[in-house]
């Protein structure tokens, strides 16, 4: 039994919940899938899957095995891109999703780097703030910040941002400057209609969450950076958001002994099929890029 090829037919049973729809993706028959993971089970000496009416489940164990071995394939195939030069000879077309003030600031002007180094690699960079259905979209890989909501989803950590409250020093001197989450109360706040309105701070091992209200809600990232550069209130928002402007001192932190949750950056790939070499090419060049920038 190949052992690749057995994770690889395991994870896709976990992903799609049969061996059917399992044997569809992997395009075998579904008498070939249900005996790799029965030799599987077997040289493993557990059982790795629940069986109902309702589908397959991984078992505590297969949990377990899935979480490994969707790692152990990715890290095998990021060892192969390595050894030919992070995917040298990448060619065709990329299509890569990406929240549209994130990829502005840090992906486009980075691009040409990537399109250097694969002269015959094209690119489409399909620029959404929300999150888009990958398989119906055809696209490859997309790039997401926060909590992944999808259990299922086949996903890699890329980088971990921080979160503040942010001003302009122009709001700052004409409002003031809260001290305590509390004070937050007595301040406009613009508000990303897309996340909740409850912003929660610990300090020392303490909680406190705060009812935010604003004149002003935006439903876009871009929205959100145009009201707090017009002056128009306090605002929660990743740091790479207001990345340039917190570097000249055009955007300041407050309340910053009190901390706000991190925020990862993912990048997602299509469920039920193994991502191709030069999505993971791509998601290894904007894990770079984003180190550099720390």
């Amino acid at each position: 039994m190949d052992r690749y090829q057995a994770m690889a037919t395991f994870i896709r049973v976990v992903e799609t919940g049969s061996f059917s729809a399992a044997a569809r993706h992997l395009n075998v028959g579904q008498p070939a899938v249900s005996k790799t993971i029965a030799q599987l089970e077997n040289r493993l000496q557990v059982s790795l899957l629940n069986r109902s009416t309702h589908g397959l489940t991984p078992t505590e164990a297969g949990q377990r095995y899935y979480e490994r071995a969707r790692a152990a394939i990715a890290e095998a195939d990021e060892a192969e891109l390595a050894a030919r030069g992070a995917g040298t000879g990448l060619s065709g077309r990329l299509r890569v999703s990406a929240a549209t003030t994130f990829a502005r600031l840090h992906i486009l002007p980075q691009l040409p780097r990537f399109l250097a180094d694969h002269p015959e690699l094209g690119i489409d960079v399909i620029l959404d703030d929300r999150i888009i259905d990958l398989v119906a979209e055809g696209v490859d890989l997309s790039l997401r910040m926060g909590d992944l909501t999808d259990s299922t989803a086949v996903a890699r950590k890329l980088a971990t941002g921080g979160r503040s409250v942010l001003a302009t020093p122009a709001y700052l001197e004409k409002s003031g400057e809260p001290c305590s989450p509390a004070d937050l109360a007595e301040h406009e706040t613009v508000i990303y209609s897309q996340l909740p309105n409850v912003w929660s701070f610990t300090r020392d091992g303490t909680e406190i969450s705060v009812a935010v209200h604003g004149r002003v809600r935006v439903s876009a990232a871009e929205g959100l950076r145009a009201a707090v550069l017009a002056d128009m209130g306090l605002t929660i928002a990743s740091d790479w958001m207001f990345g340039p402007e917190l570097a000249t001192g055009a955007i300041r932190k407050v309340l910053s002994p009190w901390e706000l949750p991190a925020i990862d950056l993912w990048a997602v790939f299509p469920s039920g099929r193994m991502a191709s070499a030069k999505a993971r090419a791509f998601a290894l060049f904007v894990e770079a890029v984003m180190a550099e920038g720390e």
